[in-house]
């Protein structure tokens, strides 16, 4: 994949987009954004903050932020030793613990004392062992040396399915960790740039009805700024147009009459007769 920075910087310039236009959009202070873009990352307040930055600063210029973000922590980001921590299973310095306590208490709960509750893996290990002593009696009772090579065969396997279930508890703990850090935000605002290809006449209201382009005329390859909004209902009026929506192209259809649509997050979706806006004073 191509380098974080020349991916944003690439964008923004094919965007025909200033650098202040983005801090404005953004709130990120310019000298963060170049220091993304030339990949200066020593420059910046930690990685918390650079995904963060990127995501904001993907999302602006309408790309999608997830491969740029996962790119970051795969080169750059090592987890910390809490996080570690949080994931390892540590079962074994829970098992010496548990051992040094039981050989204080001479048994079982003495290696709980001081008002301590028990860890749900000692409680399970204790189950377990009551069931292998169950499994022992009634192995004595029935007598021969078949019923006892049973016993600690069944013994055995359960002692098998607590390791596999434990392992099993900590690998979804770690996929649920590995699946909360890889989703991102959804992104809050939608964006749209046009790019007329011949004299085209132009109204952009947002979700408030607030005229963002007033009914303008622009003429061919004219630079139109790129605007976001929450929502906003495009009228256009003739198909001369290169049309992007959230950093995709959008299929305008022939026409020589208005065409519009109304833009989300989630694209484009094509209006007509009243949901046209009018931008009439």
């Amino acid at each position: 994949m191509p380098d974080i920075g020349s991916t944003l910087r690439e964008a923004r310039m094919r965007a025909r987009i200033d650098i202040t236009e983005v801090e404005q959009a953004t709130k990120i202070r310019a000298k963060y954004l170049r220091a993304i873009e030339n990949e200066e990352w020593d420059l910046l307040p930690g990685s918390t903050f650079v995904k963060s930055f990127i995501r904001e600063y993907a999302n602006f210029l309408g790309i999608d932020s997830r491969p740029l973000v996962e790119e970051f922590k795969l080169r750059y980001e090592r987890p910390s030793e809490s996080e570690l921590r949080t994931v390892s299973p540590g079962l074994s310095r829970d098992r010496g613990r548990s051992s040094r306590g039981g050989g204080r208490g001479g048994g079982g709960g003495g290696g709980f004392g001081g008002g301590r509750v028990a860890p749900r893996w000692a409680i399970t290990l204790g189950l377990v062992a009551l069931l292998v002593i169950a499994l022992f009696a009634v192995g004595k009772l029935g007598g021969g040396s078949d019923d006892g090579g049973s016993s600690k065969t069944t013994a055995a396997q359960a002692r098998a399915n607590v390791a596999r279930r434990g392992a099993g508890h900590h690998r979804g703990v770690q996929a649920a960790h590995r699946q909360q850090q890889a989703t991102p935000p959804p992104p809050t605002l939608a964006g749209v740039r046009i790019v007329p290809t011949a004299d085209l006449y132009v109204c952009l209201v947002d979700q408030d009805g607030r005229a963002m382009i007033p009914g303008t005329t622009f003429t061919d390859g004219q630079s139109i700024p790129l605007q976001h909004a929450r929502s906003m209902r495009l009228t256009l009026g003739n198909s001369s147009v290169q049309l992007r929506v959230n950093g995709r192209a959008v299929t305008v259809p022939d026409s020589p009459t208005a065409v519009g649509f109304a833009i989300t997050t989630r694209g484009a979706t094509p209006i007509s007769g009243d949901q046209l806006p009018t931008c009439a004073a």
